[in-house]
């Protein structure tokens, strides 16, 4: 057999794929392509109704996309591939006001050019999905730039990929279980949320999540911090001890069978319930303690607090063992400290995520760190207040659509709550029927919104403060009265 010598088309110094990424012509297509992208984009000013003539070929995919999902989508809300900041827009032709942003994975809107650049440079690897085996160095750069922050605050030092947020999570437990083997117990705040895999779902504190699914997960639920409730027993500290007693008990019950605590610092879909530092505290001292792990779940938290890790916000970074990210990183990862760096093959798999993710996700992180977010005079503190502005302007004008909630404590301010970019309202006493339907008002009115708690029900935004204005949130708070407004 004859051997064919392809010709040399790289120098010593160079590879191909280097001078495919550098070449002018790559360059100047991706110019062209970001250019368009910035002009279409700006067509987007504000909200409109759909467009009349394309309303049956908008509920034929409806129609399509609830065949083959099994059921109908919870919004008919299929986009067109185009926004501008805030806005988007739908295939009907419709735009709205995008606060929810896909639960918080768009922190920079829609048709951001900076990272639809970084899309399209990805777009020139040579596979789409990189994996365990063979991969680009995008993945590991990622992760670098990932870890590099995580480390600033914590002993964090490493960082494994994965797809999706529950898988993050259960790559986090496998760490904890084999660290602490043969203990085969986790602690778990009430209200929490961890995913919708089976074991996820059998930990996190929402019934209907684990209809029909084997009970084989050993949990134990300790209560969030809860400041209405300390009140009530006398005070923080009061609430404190009868919170570490608790947990005591259940170390004392199961002698050695505990493996990790799982924190969530603010609780996302539990309420947006905002932890307190010496509360947090004192729990995981127990966990220091008696040699349980301190795991972090801030899929929803990060970089969207006054500090790009809730930990860094709330002064907790030393007790951190394992830590879980996603959502606005788009690529996922659970990162630990070198203690809990596990043996080889017990984290794997075929996928670690597409070079698109990778990229995209490390330009959010470096946008994050470079771009003035944090502090008590960052973007997000300023931002936050700003929303907090509007809604107390809309409590005042319709004080008929919010009566103090028993739990909350009250009414006024008890009802705005949140931190950053994750805000929350809460009309019509937090029934739960009525939050449902002002979801769907405010969506027809031009604002996406979506909702949070377990009794009381809030409204729950996660705006793209990354390319929110100040002159959006009265537009945007305009479309959330209408919508309101509707709500019988």
């Amino acid at each position: 057999m004859t051997t064919v010598k392809q010709p040399m088309t790289a120098t010593p110094s160079t590879t191909t794929g280097a001078q495919l990424h550098a070449s002018p012509a790559v360059r100047a297509a991706i110019d062209a392509i970001v250019n368009e992208i910035a002009a279409k984009s700006a067509m987007l000013t504000g909200e409109r109704a759909g467009n009349p003539g394309l309303k049956e070929s908008y509920e034929a995919l409806m129609k399509r996309a609830s065949e083959v999902r099994g059921r109908g989508l919870l919004y008919p809300y299929i986009g067109s591939g185009v926004g501008n900041g805030a806005l988007v827009e739908l295939a009907d032709g419709s735009v709205k006001w995008d606060m929810i942003c896909g639960i918080g994975v768009n922190f920079f809107g829609h048709s951001d050019t900076d990272l639809a650049r970084a899309a399209l440079e990805s777009g020139l690897d040579d596979v789409v999905k990189h994996g365990n085996l063979s991969s680009n160095f995008g993945a590991f750069e990622f992760a670098q730039t990932l870890v590099g922050e995580a480390k600033k605050n914590s002993r964090l030092k490493y960082a494994y990929l994965s797809t999706s947020g529950a898988m993050a999570n259960e790559n986090a437990l496998k760490v904890c279980f084999q660290k602490h083997a043969p203990a085969s117990r986790v602690i778990a705040f009430n209200d929490c949320f961890m995913g919708r895999s089976t074991t996820m779902a059998q930990i996190g504190d929402t019934s209907d999540y684990r209809q029909g699914l084997p009970l084989n997960t050993l949990v134990d639920y300790m209560p969030f911090w809860d400041g209405v409730a300390a009140e009530r027993m006398g005070g923080k500290v009061r609430f404190i001890d009868a919170a570490v007693k608790q947990l005591e008990t259940f170390i004392h019950r199961y002698p050695g069978q505990h493996a990790c605590f799982i924190f969530e610092l603010i609780q996302g879909e539990g309420g947006f319930n905002i932890g307190d530092r010496d509360y947090l505290k004192a729990i995981m001292e127990v966990c220091r303690a008696k040699r349980i792990a301190v795991w972090f779940d801030e899929i929803q938290t990060f970089g969207r607090g006054e500090r790009m890790f809730a930990y860094e916000w709330l002064n907790l970074g030393e007790y951190v063992d394992v830590l879980c990210v996603g959502k606005m990183t788009q690529a996922c990862a659970t990162l630990y400290t070198e203690e809990y760096n596990p043996k080889a093959g017990l984290l794997s798999g075929t996928f670690t995520g597409e070079g698109v993710s990778f990229r995209v996700g490390q330009r959010v992180i470096e946008r994050l760190r470079d771009g003035g977010y944090y502090g008590d005079q960052g973007i997000c503190a300023k931002q936050h207040a700003a929303f907090r502005a509007q809604a107390a302007a809309l409590m005042a004008k319709h004080p008929e659509w919010f009566p103090a909630v028993e739990s909350l404590g009250g009414g006024g301010e008890r009802l705005i709550g949140g931190t950053g970019g994750m805000v929350r309202l809460t009309p019509f006493g937090g029934d739960k029927k009525k939050i449902n339907e002002a979801c769907k008002m405010c969506f027809e009115e031009g604002v996406i919104l979506f909702y949070c708690g377990h009794g009381p029900y809030h409204l729950r935004m996660l705006p793209p403060l990354g390319v929110f204005k100040d002159s959006d949130w009265p537009r945007v708070f305009a479309c959330i009265e209408r919508g309101l407004a509707r709500v019988k």
